[in-house]
């Protein structure tokens, strides 16, 4: 989150505005990190608690960022992109090579797609990961009620659908009690590698 507000500070003049979506329920958690932050956070964090954003737009890893213009139109669909090279051995993404291609559009209008191949650069969700939205924001509403056992098994069924879906398979982590920094995010950065890497978004600049 720094390194996009040092972005929205550099392009501030040029009409840039950063706004970040929390696909996440711990408001109170996110809201202390954002006002203890010591570089402060100025642009605008919403939360999304029911995952209606990664449905609306087939967003399956994170962070995942779209570019949208003054005329509400997405000129840059999903991107698997980083603001700083914090974790760069991890995920082997330059995030200055990304950030470049930001500065390029917000100050030359320079867009990394032709406008006509925007609408079908990202493919739609298939069933399975539909069903696998669902059930795991089916899940969470279980969860709040106090239905620990149909949560459960929600969550099961929402992993097994959509296992590459990190919205689902690493946001349930905490929620079921387990580590979202442990052994079993580890083993989905296995399964996601030996995979290939599979994401509903597009590569660019910066992205090996």
């Amino acid at each position: 989150m720094p390194g996009w507000q040092t972005l929205q500070d550099e392009l501030a003049d040029h009409d840039f505005q950063v706004i970040a979506v929390a696909i996440d329920e711990a408001v109170d958690t996110i809201r202390n990190y954002i006002d203890n932050d010591t570089d402060g956070i100025s642009y605008p964090v919403l939360i999304d608690a029911d995952h209606l954003v990664s449905e609306l737009y087939a967003i399956s890893n994170v962070p995942t960022v779209l570019l949208i213009d003054e005329d509400d139109m997405i000129v840059q669909p999903n991107w698997n992109a980083y603001a700083t090279n914090t974790f760069k051995d991890f995920h082997g993404i330059d995030a200055d090579a990304q950030l470049d291609a930001i500065r390029r559009w917000v100050r030359d209008g320079a867009t990394m797609l032709p406008v006509d191949d925007v609408a079908g650069a990202v493919a739609d969700l298939t069933d399975e990961e539909e069903r696998g939205k669902l059930h795991f924001r089916l899940a969470t509403h279980l969860r709040n009620a106090g239905d620990d056992d149909g949560a459960e098994r929600n969550f099961a069924l929402a992993c097994e659908l959509a296992p590459h879906d990190w919205t689902i398979r690493r946001a349930s982590m905490p929620l079921r009690g387990g580590d979202p920094f442990g052994a079993e995010f580890f083993e989905l950065v296995k399964e996601y590698t030996d995979a290939g890497r599979p994401n509903h978004g597009v590569n660019h600049p910066g992205t090996t």
